[in-house]
């Protein structure tokens, strides 16, 4: 995707990312954290504001710092510098509110010719995971980094 990102920083593990959104709502810290779930090889992406005081993700914050496109292209580099450290890994999303998931879809959409050449995506409906397709709702996203 050539669209402008953010400068990430990450701890050693690459689990963890860290940038700052700007715009005229001032400079607002986001968190990305891969966090491991019960499923061997699945991490979930969770992302959000970073709560100062706690370090926490707020994920049902809205900043409407008019950069959603920028910030959106920050997170899936994030993806892409995980799955250079976690290569055999399944990264799963899925928005905090139903509206977030489909801002997700319509990302996944948007690039969806760009993300297929590096990526296996799926879409999960209620009862499995099948391979994403354009113009369907799904709960949740899959991926997988394609190793050549």
């Amino acid at each position: 995707m050539k669209i402008d990102k953010y400068l990430l920083k990450s701890e050693s593990s690459f689990i963890i990312y860290e940038f700052t959104s700007d715009g005229p709502k001032g400079n607002i810290h986001k968190v990305i954290h891969f966090q491991e779930t019960d499923q061997a090889g699945v991490y979930n992406l969770a992302f959000g504001d970073k709560n100062l005081d706690t370090g926490e993700i707020d994920d049902l914050s809205i900043s409407n710092n008019n950069d959603s496109e920028k910030v959106l292209a920050t997170v899936v580099s994030a993806v892409y510098a995980f799955f250079e450290k976690h290569p055999n890994s399944f990264v799963y999303a899925t928005g905090s509110t139903k509206s977030r998931t489909r801002l997700y879809r319509m990302g996944i959409s948007k690039y969806y010719c760009e993300m297929v050449a590096d990526f296996y995506l799926y879409g999960r409906t209620e009862d499995n995971f099948q391979e994403f397709e354009l113009n369907k709702d799904y709960i949740g996203f899959l991926a997988q980094r394609k190793i050549n």
